[in-house]
């Protein structure tokens, strides 16, 4: 197995993701084929990645990135928990101090409101 260095590494929602990676399929199997024929020479864990970004999306590549500009714009927001918060899509106070969990800070409930009124936005 040859081990292969990384260039470069970028952060992502999920809905970037599942574009980039139809992106590759397409690549790989020439553009406009067939359903059957892209699913039989696309790699297994090409598939079970895009089926995993399909299932876990919550919106589209634009809000997605619309919503992520948004929270990270905000003062205690840093660019993993804004991702992560795009990519959850949390519905709750709860749901948000979770994500919060593991910071050396917590919100207050002023914070919690903010972030929820903006998800709700974007809904």
């Amino acid at each position: 197995m040859k081990v292969k260095k990384i260039i470069s590494e970028d952060m992502m929602t999920l809905p970037e993701l599942r574009e980039e990676l139809i992106a590759i399929r397409d690549q790989r199997s020439g553009g406009d084929e067939a359903e059957e024929s892209t699913a039989r020479t696309m790699s297994y864990e090409l598939r079970k990645s895009i089926d995993h970004a399909d299932s876990l999306s919550k919106c589209s590549v634009e809000t997605a990135k619309a919503l992520y500009g948004e929270l990270a714009s905000l003062e205690k927001i840093k660019p993993e928990i804004a991702n992560r918060i795009v990519n959850i899509m949390p519905k709750s106070r709860d749901e948000l101090r979770a994500i919060y969990a593991k910071e050396r800070f917590t919100l207050l409930p002023e914070d919690l409101d903010q972030i929820l009124d903006i998800l709700h936005k974007y809904e």
